[in-house]
């Protein structure tokens, strides 16, 4: 599962995108959006939890039967934690990469919107202006033309 990215070619594109997608990101930068999209998803969720149900009932019923009564990873199925743990030890860090990137890039599009929002104040402070100026030229018209 990926991030849905947006398309490179697009010429609309904020430079925020730019910058945070595409080319422009390293391996590291790449791996770890990928792993966190995927850690995060409900197929991963479904995949982990049918492997650990597995996991106990091949343990704990069919193998228990097949070699003696002695399961590969009896309960409290230690081995089956150890996996896990080493599971969570490298996913861990390699999601807070992923969310330190995303604080970035929030930070990053919070600077652009705060500069696309002053020159838009700008510009309707320019409008207001103009607007003064017709309503005042319409008073003088209308104070030149007399009473109707």
């Amino acid at each position: 599962m990926r991030l849905r990215m947006p398309h490179r070619d697009r010429s609309d594109r904020s430079p925020i995108n730019i910058r945070h997608f595409g080319e422009g990101r390293t391996l590291g930068e790449r791996v770890a959006d990928d792993v966190a999209a995927w850690v995060g998803s409900w197929p991963f969720i479904i995949i982990q939890s049918t492997i650990l149900a597995l996991w106990i009932v091949v343990n704990a019923v069919l193998i228990r039967d097949w070699i003696h009564g002695k399961p590969f990873d009896p309960y409290p199925f230690i081995l089956l934690n150890l996996v896990l743990s080493f599971q969570a030890a490298y996913t861990g860090p390699v999601v807070m990469m992923s969310e330190n990137r995303q604080a970035a890039k929030d930070r990053d599009e919070a600077e652009h919107d705060f500069e696309v929002n002053r020159r838009a104040l700008v510009l309707l402070e320019e409008l207001q202006a103009g607007q003064r100026d017709l309503r005042s030229a319409i008073a003088d018209l209308q104070r030149a033309a007399g009473p109707a």
